[in-house]
């Protein structure tokens, strides 16, 4: 099962629940033993098909560092935290995390976008 470390102590994502937005941007740095990076990768494309089946769900990415890393990013967008949460809680999707190698560590957060001028729109 894979092990959560929040990516930001004073606001987990379990807070970032109660908030109503959208869309929202799920950042999840995974980082596991590097003989257990197929394990990861094959437990993160299981849960990626199931998620890709969920209302809101628009687009994901797995990443991998550079090199001898063993660390992932993982990068999905949603329409809304509301169904974010909803895929998330399922008891279903629940229960795929025990498929993921005892040595994975993931830090979940979401984001939105951000409006900066003349850079990027919102």
């Amino acid at each position: 099962m894979v092990n959560f470390k929040p990516l930001d102590p004073e606001f987990p994502i379990e807070r970032q629940f109660a908030v109503d937005s959208g869309p929202v941007v799920l950042i999840n740095l995974f980082t596991v033993d590097l003989v257990e990076q197929d394990a990861l990768v094959g437990a993160w494309r299981s849960d990626a098909l199931w998620m890709k089946k969920q209302p809101g769900y628009i687009s994901t990415q797995l990443h991998k560092a550079v090199g001898d890393s063993s660390m992932y990013l993982n990068y999905a967008v949603w329409d809304s935290m509301a169904d974010f949460r909803a895929a998330f809680s399922n008891p279903e999707f629940q229960q795929h995390l025990n498929h993921y190698p005892s040595s994975a560590v993931t830090a979940p957060h979401l984001f939105e976008k951000l409006a900066v001028p003349n850079c990027c729109t919102a």
